[in-house]
């Protein structure tokens, strides 16, 4: 249970990431961040506590850009500390900078983390989401990025929607199980996407509709469409109950009710 957002076109992107983290905080009071693109680099602040004693106007004045991506943590794996905060920023192969943040928990983390340690990786951090960083840089060398994001969801198992921000590019990803909601509007010319519906409410953003389970929605700096992509792993879907008893504010629309 973790609230993400992520809005492009926007020249007020992580004030926009402020609010709609905001409207989010029911989902994770333990820490909050947002990293934000701009002049060929990630900004990125993040902290222990809820939205409004992370961000001041002062921290907010140092994110520039129009593409950001914000994150408020409620731990599932991983202990409710400052390493642990998202979203995750880290530098990889050829110097790309990437951001990501996680809502969901993966069930062979670790399988997974025991064998990315055997092959020589160096873990900074105790949470799950840290994986993908470590899958998506080892396929690098070879593949674009979304190449090496979907490569990276073929090895994972479990639930998660993920934001991630790198070069101007803002993509979103759902599991193929579809266990937790993401969804996708408009905000003018901006591209918006949070965990759940009450975030546009409070932007007056309009709700075009969820991301598909296993769907990769992807938004180039500045572009007019989007693009999207079908994750290679196919599965039943499985919505969480507890979306709709419990995490989920009463306000969101949830997989359309």
């Amino acid at each position: 249970m973790c609230g993400i957002f992520g809005i492009s076109g926007h020249e007020e992107a992580a004030r926009l990431a402020y609010f709609g983290l905001y409207a989010l905080q029911h989902r994770g009071q333990e820490s909050a961040g947002i990293a934000t693109w701009a002049d060929g680099k990630i900004h990125s602040h993040v902290g222990m506590g809820l939205v409004p004693d992370v961000f001041t106007e002062e921290a907010l004045a140092h994110l520039p850009g129009d593409v950001s991506v914000g994150h408020v943590r409620y731990s599932t794996t991983g202990k409710p500390e400052p390493r642990n905060a998202q979203p995750l920023t880290v530098r990889m192969r050829g110097g790309m900078q990437l951001s990501l943040a996680h809502n969901g928990n993966l069930t062979n983390a670790a399988e997974l983390r025991a064998e990315l340690e055997d092959a020589g990786a160096i873990f900074q951090t105790t949470s799950d989401s840290e994986i993908f960083l470590h899958l998506i840089s080892h396929c690098l060398k070879d593949m674009s990025l979304e190449e090496a994001i979907l490569s990276a969801c073929d090895r994972v198992e479990g639930a998660y929607c993920l934001m991630i921000q790198s070069g101007g590019k803002l993509i979103a990803v759902r599991d193929p199980h579809g266990f937790h909601p993401l969804v996708m509007g408009r905000l003018g010319d901006a591209w918006v996407f949070a965990s759940e519906s009450c975030a546009f409410d409070l932007l007056e953003a309009e709700r075009l509709r969820g991301v598909r389970p296993g769907e990769m929605v992807v938004i180039e700096h500045g572009a007019l469409e989007y693009k999207s992509f079908a994750l290679r792993k196919s599965a039943p879907v499985r919505q969480c109950i507890f979306e709709l008893v419990y995490f989920a504010r009463p306000d969101s629309v949830v997989e359309g009710t």
